[in-house]
């Protein structure tokens, strides 16, 4: 569907509100298999974007059809304001593609594979030298610089990656699984130089790792079996998905009251359940389950202070995000 297309059918935005990149209704099909079923999303500017999902969900072939690497069946979407089906190539030179598998030559060296790229992006011969210091610069590669891709760790091949996608100076890059196959401390380093990045990029990166996207995203999307599931902050996300509110209270009691705390948490009409967490004399830890937002706690408080219970701690417990997670892309 060409943007004439979406304006036709009574879609309309102003210049301001375009966003760096927009999917709407995109559906791919294999075949008879149809790997996306009509996924819709904006990435604002200077957004990092999580895409997440399990294995076979999607991610790959959406971060496919973004890139020009294969074609959708249907649907519309644009990058940097240029039309993903008119303007194919404007949409290419916007975009720095990371894909999992990063495209390097092991025999050369990493000044002569970021030559070679920026030939391949039609950068001026005058201009080629200063852009390869540069993400040398940016991406930690100088200490490297003499070494052939081949010799580097899977980290610095990573950072060579980074490098070819960034060298033509696109406003939005999409990284498929950057951290995947490393090591701890290269996946600290890459995460920082992600966020690094977010300054000035816009930046979508697909994984299944929740806490690399907790870690370095403002904000996620979850896909499954090729549908959109999840939009949003891992606050909001986490807020929308629990399915009952939750309330962490540790207090100091006697023997005698604590013997009967469980039944009498439980006796407040919006409290379903009081788990025992943690005993260690006096002090108790429950976990309490109900409905009625804040009058759960305002309940549970009162009943504390009716019981004098001395109060360590009354706090919400946010549903844990791989539990929602899980629950949101079982099919």
């Amino acid at each position: 569907m060409s943007a004439a297309t979406v304006e036709a059918a009574g879609v309309t935005e102003s210049p301001a509100d375009k966003a760096m990149i927009e999917v709407r209704d995109l559906r791919k099909f294999y075949g008879s298999f149809e790997a996306l079923k009509g996924i819709s999303f904006r990435v604002g500017r200077g957004e990092i974007v999580g895409f997440l999902g399990p294995n076979g969900a999607g991610k790959t072939t959406t971060m496919k059809i973004l890139t020009g690497y294969i074609s959708a069946t249907s649907g519309w979407f644009g990058v940097a304001g240029f039309d993903g089906f008119d303007n194919s190539l404007d949409v290419r030179r916007n975009i720095g593609y990371l894909p999992e598998n990063a495209p390097l030559y092991p025999d050369m060296g990493i000044i002569e594979y970021l030559n070679f790229v920026c030939q391949i992006r039609r950068i001026p011969v005058g201009k080629r030298k200063a852009r390869i210091d540069a993400m040398v610069e940016t991406v930690g590669l100088t200490s490297m610089i003499k070494k052939n891709i081949g010799e580097l760790s899977k980290g610095y091949r990573q950072r060579v990656g980074l490098a070819q996608a960034l060298i033509h100076e696109p406003p939005v890059l999409i990284l498929d699984e950057p951290t995947s196959g490393l090591d701890p401390n290269q996946i600290v380093e890459i995460r920082k130089l992600i966020k690094d990045l977010g300054k000035e990029h816009t930046i979508i990166l697909s994984t299944h790792n929740l806490p690399e996207v907790q870690m370095t995203c403002s904000r996620m999307i979850i896909i499954s079996n090729g549908t959109k599931v999840a939009d949003g902050t891992a606050d909001a996300i986490q807020a929308q998905h629990a399915d009952t509110q939750s309330l962490l209270i540790t207090a100091r009691v006697s023997e005698e009251a604590r013997a009967a705390m469980s039944d009498t948490i439980t006796s407040i009409p919006s409290v379903l359940s009081a788990e025992l967490l943690q005993r260690d004399g006096e002090r108790v830890q429950f976990r309490v389950s109900g409905s009625g937002g804040d009058e759960l706690a305002e309940a549970v408080y009162s009943t504390a202070k009716e019981h004098s219970w001395s109060l360590i701690e009354l706090r919400r417990d946010v549903m844990d995000l791989e539990k929602i997670f899980h629950k949101l892309t079982q099919y």
